[in-house]
C-alpha cells in the first residue's frame, strides 16, 4: 500500500479543509524552526542535534517556551533573552517561508492528494534550505544534495502519481530518469563553461606589482580572496613576470602558476609547496585569473530536484533559472551592487524555477509541448 493510499483525500475530508491549512501553516513554521539550525549548522560542520538551540552569541541554551517559531523572535524584538545581542532577521524569514510553503502545498494539492501535499511541503524545505545556505555561503551541502537524491527516490517510489505513473516501478523509473538528466546536463554545462570560460584574463599597465598575501591577492584596484578564486584543485593564477620577490629570494622574466588547493607554487622550472611561502610579490603586465561558471554543488542539487520532479522539470528549471539569474545580474550590476566579473550563487534561482515548476510550470509544459 503506497502513501497516496494511506492519505486518502476521503480519510482528510470529516475535519474542515482550512482545519488542515492551519495544520500545515503551523507545522511549516515548526519545519522553519528547525531548517535555520540546519542554515546555521551545516555549512560549518556541526551537527544539527547536539547541542539544542542555543544562542551563538552568549551560548545560552533556549528553553522549549522560547523557542516558539514567529513568536518568540517578534515578542523579543530580535533579540537574545539573555543577552540582548540581535537575532538576524533570517530566523523569522525562514519560518515564515517555510510556513507559506507548506500552507501553498495543502491549498494547491490537498483535496487532491494530501499524500502529495505533504512530499511537496518536504521537497520545497529543502529548496529553501539550500537557498539560504547558498546565499550565504556559495556552497550546497550534501546533506541537502545527496539526502534530497534519495529522498526524491524513496518518495516517487512510495507515490508514484508524484510523476503521473500509477505503478511503484513507474514511480522509481523516472525519478532515476530525472536524477540522471539533472546530473549529467549540469555537469556537462559545467565542464563546458569551464572549458569556454574558467579563465579570465586581465590586462594591467606595464610593471604592475600584485601582492600574494595570506588570504587574498592584491591587485591595484582591488583584493580578491582566495575563496573567491580556487574552488577545484585545477584551478590556478598563471602570469608572466617580469621580477617575483619572496622574502628569501627573488627571481626575473619567469612564468608563475599558483593553485592553491592542489598545493602547487610554480615559479619558472622550480616548483614550491605555497604553504611555506606566506608573501610573494610579482611584476607582471598580464594575469590569468581562474572563474567558476557552475559548481557541482549546483550539479547534485539538480540531480535531486529531478529525482523528485523529473527529467521535465529539470529542463523547465535549467531554463527559467538562467532567466531569472540573468535578470537579477544584471539588475545587480546596473545598480552597481555587482560587477561583471563577481560571483552569483547560482542555486537559488534553481531552486525558484523547481518551485515555480510545483506550482504552474508543469501545465505550462504541457501546454507547450505536443
Amino acid at each position: 500500500m503506497g502513501i497516496d493510499a494511506i492519505f486518502k483525500a476521503d480519510n482528510w475530508a470529516p475535519v474542515p479543509f482550512h482545519f488542515w491549512s492551519l495544520v500545515f501553516f503551523v507545522f511549516g513554521t515548526m519545519v522553519g524552526s528547525f531548517l535555520n539550525v540546519c542554515i546555521h549548522r551545516l555549512p560549518l560542520g556541526l551537527s544539527i542535534v547536539s547541542p539544542p538551540s542555543h544562542c551563538p552569541h552568549c551560548k545560552y541554551s533556549i528553553p522549549w517556551f522560547l523557542n516558539i517559531p514567529l513568536a518568540t523572535w517578534l515578542w523579543l524584538r530580535g533579540r537574545c533573552k539573555n543577552c540582548g545581542a540581535g537575532i538576524s532577521p533570517r530566523y523569522f524569514m525562514v519560518e515564515l517561508l517555510t510556513g507559506l510553503a507548506f500552507l501553498a502545498c495543502w491549498l494547491a494539492f490537498g483535496r487532491q492528494s494530501p499524500a502529495l501535499a505533504v512530499v511537496y511541503a518536504v521537497f520545497l524545505a529543502g529548496l529553501i534550505a539550500a537557498t539560504f545556505i547558498d546565499f550565504e555561503h556559495f556552497i550546497i551541502p550534501d546533506e541537502v544534495t545527496l539526502g534530497g537524491m534519495g529522498a526524491g527516490f524513496l518518495c516517487s517510489f512510495l507515490l508514484p502519481v508524484l510523476h503521473n505513473e500509477t505503478t511503484f516501478t513507474g514511480g522509481m523509473q523516472r525519478s532515476l530518469m530525472g536524477l540522471a538528466t539533472g546530473a549529467g546536463l549540469i555537469y556537462f554545462i559545467v565542464r563546458m563553461g569551464k572549458l569556454m570560460f574558467g579563465r579570465q584574463r586581465v590586462e594591467l599597465p606595464a610593471d604592475t606589482r600584485i601582492v600574494f598575501s595570506e588570504s587574498a591577492v592584491h591587485l591595484p584596484d582591488k583584493d580578491i580572496p582566495y575563496e573567491d578564486l580556487f574552488y577545484r584543485p585545477s584551478d590556478a593564477i598563471v602570469m608572466q613576470a617580469r621580477t617575483v620577490e619572496l622574502v628569501d629570494r627573488g627571481y626575473r622574466d619567469v612564468r608563475v602558476r599558483v593553485a592553491l588547493l592542489a598545493r602547487s607554487l610554480e615559479i619558472g622550472d622550480e616548483k614550491i609547496d605555497p604553504e611555506t611561502c606566506q608573501h610573494m610579490e610579482v611584476v607582471t603586465s598580464e594575469v590569468v585569473l581562474p572563474r567558476e561558471a557552475m559548481g557541482l554543488g549546483d550539479v547534485k542539487f539538480m540531480a535531486a530536484i529531478g529525482a523528485f520532479l523529473g527529467w521535465q522539470a529539470v529542463v523547465f528549471s535549467l531554463m527559467v533559472s538562467s532567466i531569472i539569474g540573468s535578470c537579477v545580474g544584471v539588475v545587480l550590476i546596473v545598480m552597481g551592487k555587482r560587477e561583471w566579473s563577481s560571483r552569483l550563487p547560482y542555486g537559488p534561482y534553481i531552486a525558484l524555477a523547481a518551485a515555480v515548476w510545483v506550482f504552474g510550470g508543469k501545465k505550462l509544459w504541457t501546454l507547450l509541448t505536443p
